[in-house]
């Protein structure tokens, strides 16, 4: 017995060494790690620019199945913030500063221990040299959890590691799987909305579509307010000449809802008209070619665009139903005037000679 007591007691003395130890060391910690992505600048940047693409290509968070994320309004750009809890660790990071297709700046909390990330996309043969990089400080507890673990370092660098990994799988595999079908002309129903429009350059169309739309939902959802369709952009103008377009980012309601004056919110309704479908299967980086093939048929089959409809793409999956890029779906609709249906000449019937024709009464206002 008094062995057992004598053991107990030397491991009790390890565990308090050990502790006292490791809170004795430094809680600073600083880590870096690169990759090159197999992708262009641009398309990397987008996509870690936005927190809901990070369940994707985030190795902690793929290997957590319990964990649960809290998206706020914004979640893309500067002040866009993305939380998680998995019921025994918590946190948050959220965006401090964006410098379009070159670096990001966050600054995150994880248990109480804080740090900066940064990111930095450069381009480089082969694609994009992806650099992320975090710098913070630990407290005591995380500081006795990660030493058992193999230590912050090791642990960090092991996360980026896999991260950048998964992102270039990702955009190399999700990004390019994609296909276009035409589907026909299909009439395209009448309903109510509520909207938000904004006029902006072509290039920044894909941005504000996503921060409006995620504005939007929370809108929604605060408000209580029951969707009652997928959502859709209406584009009001798209001058390519001039660089210039106007969009309108909408919600489908059951009825007409009146807005107060002032608010980024109005009510809207879209008039019913024919119009020729076509189908997206991928990620929205395929929306030029798509409209381009829409086009060809149009031409090709001798319709007739109707300038005064509802130009139109209807997001049926985004990432808020399936996080895989290439399983998104999306409808366009390009307004068009329905194609006359050519009748057959009428067959003139045989002449019976031994049947005299009735008499043709000319109306008053026609005698001459």
């Amino acid at each position: 017995m008094r062995i057992l007591k004598y053991i107990f007691l030397l491991i009790l003395l390890a565990l308090v060494g050990i502790t006292v130890f490791v809170a004795t060391q430094k809680g600073d910690f600083e880590v870096s790690k690169s990759s090159i992505v197999k992708t262009q600048r641009n398309t990397v940047f987008d996509y870690v620019n936005d927190y809901k693409n990070w369940e994707t290509f985030g190795s902690w968070m793929q290997k957590d199945s319990d964990v649960k994320f809290n998206y706020d309004a914004k979640t893309i750009g500067t002040g866009a913030k993305c939380s998680f809890d998995n019921g025994s660790d918590d946190g948050y990071i959220k965006t401090v500063f964006v410098k379009e297709n070159d670096s990001l700046a966050q600054r995150a909390n994880f248990n109480g221990t804080t740090a900066t990330v940064s990111w930095k996309f450069k381009d480089t043969i082969g694609g994009t040299k992806v650099t992320v990089h975090s710098k913070g400080t630990m407290d005591l507890m995380s500081k006795i959890s990660t030493f058992f673990k193999g230590g912050i370092t090791s642990i960090l660098e092991d996360v980026y590691e896999k991260s950048l990994r998964n992102l270039d799988k990702t955009l190399n595999y999700e990004m390019k799987t994609y296909s276009i079908k035409v589907n026909g002309i299909v009439q395209r129903p009448s309903g109510f909305c509520l909207k938000q429009t904004v006029s902006c350059h072509i290039k920044s169309v894909g941005k504000n579509t996503k921060i409006m739309m995620a504005q939007m939902v929370h809108f929604f959802t605060k408000n209580k307010i029951a969707i009652a369709g997928k959502p859709f952009v209406n584009y009001d103008r798209y001058d390519v000449a001039n660089d210039f377009a106007t969009i309108s980012v909408c919600i489908p309601v059951r009825q007409q809802i009146t807005i107060s004056p002032g608010s980024d919110m109005a009510s809207g309704e879209t008039i019913a008209f024919t119009c020729l479908k076509t189908t997206l299967t991928g990620d929205y980086s395929h929306s030029k070619e798509a409209w381009a093939t829409a086009k060809k048929y149009i031409f090709d089959n001798g319709l007739k665009e109707n300038f005064a409809g509802n130009y139109t793409e209807v997001y049926v999956k985004t990432i808020d139903d399936i996080k895989q890029p290439s399983k998104w779906i999306t409808e366009i609709y390009i307004p068009v005037f329905p194609k006359a249906i050519e009748l057959p000449n009428p067959v003139a019937a045989p002449i019976n000679p031994n049947v005299t024709p009735p008499e043709t009464t000319i109306p008053p206002s026609e005698t001459p």
